[in-house]
């Protein structure tokens, strides 16, 4: 008896598991094809009880996977406000998950060598394509990492804007969002580097390098310039280990 009734709670777990399984592949269609409208409140729980025919403890499961998923926005004692999927959406989904790959050197070299790829095509087609609107912003970030140079903490900050900048002339709107996850999944190893004026300095004449090598249209010297800024970089970061 003791047996079928082990076996009677997990038929009906898995049950549960399924009817939500169903219900969110539902709300995440409706999410994404408009039906329900981005930034409006999801429907109460006792709507979405008589809508789907499930149990309260079925729809607050179901309301805490499309939260995981970034479907919505919820809050204590509000009803949740429905977020339709966008680039960064993606990225924040599997970002949690990233981070566990990346505890330890080999992994997180892996994912600079990443990013290192990334932003060699990027300087590469910025000095060919840039327009004088972007030749503006990357001038005006780099500006600004200039006159961060002894506050280490902001120079840290304009330093990610310089390259943020880069990231943003693509055209690509991918392309930022994946400048957020770089810097992201890395930064616990970037807050840890040791800063002094003279690591500033180095690293403003680096953005200077790219920045001439992009104003002067040649994409060799930008990427040469951009590599060995980020191979010094891997060198400081590497100190965090």
């Amino acid at each position: 008896m003791v047996k079928q009734n082990k076996l009677v709670t997990e038929d009906s777990a898995i049950n549960k598991g399924r009817v939500a399984d169903e219900i969110i592949d539902e709300l995440e269609r409706q999410i994404v094809s408009g039906q329900l409208k981005d930034s409006a409140p999801l429907p109460s729980e006792r709507a979405m009880m008589e809508t789907f025919n499930a149990s309260r403890t079925v729809i607050r499961e179901v309301i805490v996977a499309l939260e995981n998923r970034g479907l919505i926005i919820n809050r204590a004692r509000y009803r949740p406000i429905v977020k339709k999927p966008d680039y960064k959406t993606a990225l924040d989904a599997v970002g949690g998950i990233v981070k566990h790959f990346i505890s330890n050197k080999p992994d997180v070299k892996h994912l600079y060598d990443m990013r290192v790829f990334v932003e060699r095509m990027l300087v590469r087609d910025a000095a060919a394509k840039a327009t004088k609107q972007d030749i503006q912003l990357l001038k005006a970030a780099l500006a600004e990492n200039k006159a961060a140079m002894g506050d280490s903490q902001r120079f840290y900050q304009t330093d990610k804007a310089f390259h943020a900048t880069l990231y943003q002339i693509s055209g690509n709107p991918i392309m930022p969002t994946v400048h957020q996850g770089f810097t992201s999944w890395l930064a616990p190893h970037w807050d840890m580097m040791d800063r002094d004026l003279e690591k500033n300095q180095n690293n403003y004449a680096a953005h200077e390098a790219i920045y001439i090598a992009i104003l002067e249209r040649d994409p060799d010297a930008a990427e040469q310039a951009l590599v060995s800024h980020l191979d010094t970089s891997w060198q400081q970061v590497s100190s965090t280990f």
